[in-house]
């Protein structure tokens, strides 16, 4: 099975809320397990978190041999104050600040940098993202900064915009990117930025009633569209499913994941390739730095 590029251990895949008082007083270990032995339970050796405030990514981290899996954690997400990122990290109003809350997550042995440029996708505008984007010289210095410090930068990115600017930023890894379109998918293939569609995100809720499928589905036609073409262009592009987010349950989100590119590219060989060469870009990137 192919690794786990997305996830938040954290998280279960049903109730946020409940989720986070789980973990509020102190990572729960028994629940922190039941996660991972659903993700041995598919074979799934490879996981890389996308941060939390509760330490339950660290203490993942530190259980997740016993699984025969290889966990990488940014700790928590780091993001501008007034904007997305309260839920998985925590927030700067300038530079400065960011810097040290690069240096507290280094010196909490953070594999990589989680960073948030722009907000979610708005269901009740197609095509828009809530919140407004960071800034090409934000971001350019953000990734600057975890860069100079020996680290990989990962970015939680939606909408074209945010998307051209964290390309020519130069982030490591774009995670989601809903709302592409041809232009920023052929920047892709030719950066060096990792794609990280986690596509599940949306199929997932198709028929479910959280939301209108006629509001769900173009952005899930859209998103199988953009995949298409990131094949065609042979861009870097990683299996992720973020795993806890609503529907997307971990060990079973990455299996549900991998369907989906098989349903929108085929069961071919040259699919499986392409989604490897991907994995190992992420795994090499993506090193520890504990």
């Amino acid at each position: 099975m192919f690794g786990e590029c997305h996830e938040h251990i954290f998280m279960d895949g049903t109730d946020y809320l409940a989720a986070v008082k789980t973990h509020k007083n102190g990572p729960c270990e028994p629940v922190i397990r039941a996660h991972l032995l659903e993700y041995q339970k598919r074979g799934v050796t490879y996981i890389r978190d996308g941060g939390d405030k509760y330490g339950a990514s660290v203490l993942a981290r530190k259980l997740a041999g016993e699984y025969g899996i290889v966990y990488r954690t940014p700790v928590f997400g780091i993001y501008k104050l007034g904007q997305y990122g309260k839920i998985v990290g925590f927030g700067f109003s300038n530079m400065k600040e960011y810097y040290s809350l690069v240096r507290e997550a280094i010196g909490q042995k953070a594999d990589f940098i989680k960073i948030m440029t722009t907000g979610l996708m708005d269901f009740d505008r197609h095509g828009q993202v809530t919140g407004t984007p960071l800034s090409l010289e934000e971001v350019r210095e953000m990734v600057h900064i975890a860069h100079e410090e020996g680290m990989a930068v990962m970015s939680h990115t939606n909408g074209k915009q945010g998307a051209l600017t964290a390309i020519e930023a130069g982030v490591d890894s774009l995670e989601h990117g809903n709302f592409l379109d041809e232009e920023t998918v052929k920047a892709l293939s030719q950066s060096h930025t990792i794609w990280v569609p986690t596509t599940v995100t949306v199929r997932n809720l198709l028929g479910n009633g959280r939301f209108p499928d006629d509001t769900l589905r173009p952005i899930w036609e859209t998103a199988a569209e953009n995949i298409r073409t990131a094949y065609s262009l042979k861009a870097k592009v990683a299996l992720g499913s973020d795993a806890g987010a609503y529907c997307v349950f971990h060990g079973q989100g990455i299996v549900d994941e991998y369907r989906t590119f098989q349903y929108i590219l085929g069961d071919s060989e040259d699919v499986d390739l392409w989604l490897a060469a991907g994995e190992t870009a992420v795994r090499e990137t993506f090193q520890t730095h504990g």
